[in-house]
This record gives structure tokens, sequence and C-alpha cells, in this order.
């Protein structure tokens, strides 16, 4: 399993992705999930992916050669594509075509083909944009009223992004956020967990930041340690159920 998370803010937008893929808890490996094409001042584009390791990597080196959307198109990739829309279009049909083609030898073995992608980034004479690309292709896109995109085990994480984000978060708080949603996660899944692919990209910067958060982190080790630690003492400082206590009952809502 895996966990990603999106996060498109005023400021601009961060990508979280971590690494681990199981074949069983005795089966445990890690693969870069979060992958950057970079032209510095042209375009960021990057591609966080869950589900069948070998769908979504089929389908990324399918982007990679080129791909037509229509037959009088030319090939295009992430690096040459004019808008993340058409990238989102392209990594949906290349998603598409991998399912299609592997879908029958996998189902057979009863394994899992499922996938999902995050696309997000900005293309110079654009706006940051962030894309949800589903196994079957087609793709939603982020926007204000929900700023985040999440794919993976999200049960978790999602709380703590739906309670804090919003659209006019500054970014350093959104990271912050992220990165806490994931403490969230790898305590509650061992099938999420460090080391963390971390990008961030500022509002036509069109140069991303990107760094890899190892388990051992110092930063993210004293925010797990907080965030753990703050949920114990705001849960202590709430009142018990005052029919366990001996205090006041509250009125019956029932007739």
């Amino acid at each position: 399993m895996t966990y990603c998370v999106g996060m498109l803010v005023d400021e601009g937008l961060a990508m979280i992705a971590d690494t681990r893929t199981n074949a069983g808890l005795d089966s445990i490996s890690a693969y870069r999930k979060l992958h950057v094409v970079e032209r510095p001042g042209e375009r960021v584009v990057a591609v966080a992916t869950a589900g069948n390791l070998s769908v979504t990597q089929t389908a990324l080196a399918l982007v990679r050669e080129g791909l037509r959307l229509t037959p009088d198109d030319a090939p295009q990739t992430l690096e040459t594509a004019p808008s993340l829309f058409r990238c989102a279009q392209l990594v949906g049909q290349a998603l598409r075509q991998t399912r299609t083609a592997i879908t029958a030898g996998l189902e057979a073995d009863a394994l899992d083909v499922s996938a999902t992608l995050l696309l997000g980034g900005q293309i110079a004479g654009g706006v940051p944009e962030l894309y949800l690309i589903y196994g079957e292709g087609n793709f939603i896109a982020c926007g204000p009223d929900t700023p985040f995109l999440q794919v993976g085990e999200l049960k978790y994480g999602k709380p703590v992004l739906a309670g804090g984000l919003t659209h006019g978060t500054p970014l350093s708080e959104a990271v912050k956020l992220g990165l806490i949603s994931f403490s969230t996660a790898m305590r509650c899944n061992v099938g999420v967990g460090a080391p963390f692919d971390l990008l961030t990209l500022k509002c036509d910067a069109l140069v991303a930041d990107q760094r890899r958060i190892e388990a051992d982190d110092p930063y993210f080790t004293d925010l797990h340690r907080r965030w753990t630690e703050a949920q114990v003492q705001v849960r202590q400082a709430m009142p018990a159920p005052p029919w366990m206590t001996g205090g006041p009952r509250l009125a019956s809502s029932r007739n």
C-alpha cells in the first residue's frame, strides 16, 4: 500500500509520497513514487503514484516515450505538453492503456491491478494545478473548496487535512499538516512508512524544492512526538461522560 497527498494553496503546491510497497508482511520494499520532470523557469510537473507498482511504472514509461492523444497528434511527453491539463490527459491515457493490456493476465493470478495517481505542477504561462487521475484514465482537478487530493491509504490522514487546511493556508503550514497526516497514517497502518519524498513549488517560481524525509529526520521525529503528546493532552483536558463520574446528567433528547 502507499499514501500520497497533494495540497494546492494560494502560495503554491506541495506533494508528499511515501516509498513503501509490500506483498505481505515479510516482503516490504521501498520505491520512489514521486516522479518529477523539471525544466527550471519553464515547467515543473510531478506525478505521485499509488496502487499496483507494475501498472504505474509501465504507464509512466509510456508517457516518457511519448503518446498521441489522437492519430493526427505528434507524440507528446510531460516535457513537451503545452499545459498541465494536457499532461493529465497523457497520464490518464497511459494508465488506461496499461491496465487494458495487462489486466487479464494479472487478474488471472488474483493480483490487484488498481492504480491512481496525483499530477501537479506549473507550466510557464499557466497557474499551479493539481489533478487526481483514476485507473480508468479520467481525472478531477483540485479546487479552492477542498485544496487537497489524496491517493492510497488516505482515510487516516484525511481528518487532519480536512480540519486544518484551507486555500489560504501558508505553504509552510500546509507542509506541516501534510506531514502530520503522514504521522497519523503510519501509526495506523504498517503499509505506510518513511522515507517520504516531498516537493514544494511556490507560485510562478518554476523551480521545485525536493527533499527526502527519512524515518529519523529530526523535524519529522519532533513533529510526530509533539502531535502525539498534544492529542493526549487535549483528550485528558476534556470532561469525562458525566453519567460515568457521578456528575449531573444531561437532559435526554428522547420524549
